[in-house]
């Protein structure tokens, strides 16, 4: 098999698919659309991150055997062409969870300490010492919007510096520690003197936090965005900033973001003072990295080699043994009734034994992997393609 990783993939990766013989190619940026289909020819397992761009015509014109997203979202992805294709896509919800919830803490206190222009005053020779606009985080207001897997664990975080923890979810979520649940997001906000996005990129939350949010919030207050570029309107982040309205804002994403490392990259939030402006790089600690590397790396491996979708994000999810006794048959099908029996009545008009079989739904897709001790004829394999619900079929072993 052989795999291409974009946009700066730890090595990990590489090192875990080659264990399993597979060839790997690499690449340190992203690809727009035609460069991708042309460097996906004969390439079976693909690994991106956020700017690699995985559209329809992607997946139609290739035929990839899954899809690893080297990051926690996958909004990058078109999800229901990978399922029309029968191409699974694997992510890494947790991995850097813990990275992104301390670069949010460090640029709290920053901002609140004003250390990025103490900063700039002494790099150009100017000696300000003073406690004017300097603040301790403890005691004070932290609202979170978006309570998943980094906005709580946030919350925790903060809440042992002494911070009071307010969020605002459109799920029901368990309230960590003596976080309080706010019912809106403008009840949110006029409680607390720091926001901090964490929602995800679907579309419907495209210009969530605007000019009408920011004047809801607190005067003085202060700003952070580590989620995704599309939720904030960034010209409306800037007026209240010079209007003084905000005191300081982090921003780590941005709606255009340049593809490669070395780039050009223009903001409209560049060179506003108490303005911390970082690289989309809230997960990019080595130790991040390193687990999101081998944690995808092991997903795509194991689909590759036994066909288990276990944390797939589009396929029905199927765990069986690492061991394929003689031949194994994945098959991915529209979920409708009759199709197993269909299935297994090909497979017993062929003398086919049936050792083990695991069958799993999802929506309109269903997934059934069955073992067999015998080999597999080319004429049953031919008629199990031929079934008007198959939506791919793969065969591990002979």
């Amino acid at each position: 098999m052989r795999a291409l990783l974009l946009e700066n993939i730890h090595p990990e990766a590489t090192r875990l698919l080659e264990e399993r013989s597979i060839k790997v190619s690499t690449a340190s940026g992203a690809m727009d659309e035609d460069e991708l289909i042309e460097a996906l020819q004969g390439v079976d397992l693909l690994g991106i991150r956020s700017k690699t761009q995985l559209t329809a015509r992607v997946f139609a014109e290739t035929r990839l055997t899954a899809v690893g997203a080297f990051c926690i979202g996958t909004n990058q992805i078109d999800l229901d062409a990978a399922s029309r294709a029968g191409t699974p896509v694997f992510n890494a919800p947790f991995s850097n969870t813990r990275s992104v919830v301390e670069l949010a803490i460090a640029e709290i206190i920053a901002m609140a300490r004003h250390l990025t222009d103490k900063n700039a005053s002494l790099h150009a020779g100017v000696w300000d010492k003073s406690a004017k606009g300097s603040h301790e985080v403890r005691g004070r207001t932290l609202g979170i919007v978006g309570y998943g897997n980094i906005g709580s664990q946030l919350s925790v975080v903060a809440e042992a510096l002494g911070m009071q923890v307010y969020f605002y979810d459109v799920v029901d979520k368990l309230a960590l520690g003596n976080a309080r649940r706010c019912d809106s997001l403008e009840e949110l906000l006029s409680k607390v003197e720091t926001v901090s996005l964490h929602v995800d990129g679907r579309p419907g939350n495209a210009g969530l936090f605007g000019a009408e949010q920011f004047d809801q919030m607190r005067p003085r207050s202060l700003f952070l965005n580590l989620c995704r570029g599309i939720v904030v309107d960034h010209e409306a982040l800037r007026e209240r900033l010079l209007s003084g309205h905000l005191a300081g804002a982090a921003v780590d994403v941005f709606p255009e973001e340049p593809k490669s490392a070395g780039d050009p990259f223009v903001s409209s939030l560049q060179g506003i003072p108490n303005v911390i402006l970082t690289p989309h790089v809230g997960g990019s600690t080595e130790e991040a990295q390193i687990d999101i590397g081998r944690f995808v790396a092991g997903k795509l491996r194991d689909y590759a080699a036994t066909g288990a979708t276990v944390m797939s994000v589009n396929l029905p999810s199927v765990q069986i043994d690492d061991q394929v006794p003689h031949a194994r048959i994945l098959h991915l099908h529209r979920n409708v009734p009759g199709v197993l029996a269909r299935l297994n009545t090909v497979l017993g008009s062929h003398q086919v034994n049936i050792d083990r079989q695991v069958l799993s739904t999802r929506g309109e897709l269903g997934y059934v992997v069955t073992d067999v001790a015998s080999p597999l004829p080319a004429p049953m394999i031919e008629e199990l393609l031929a079934l008007p619900e198959t939506v791919r079929l793969t065969t591990i072993g002979c």
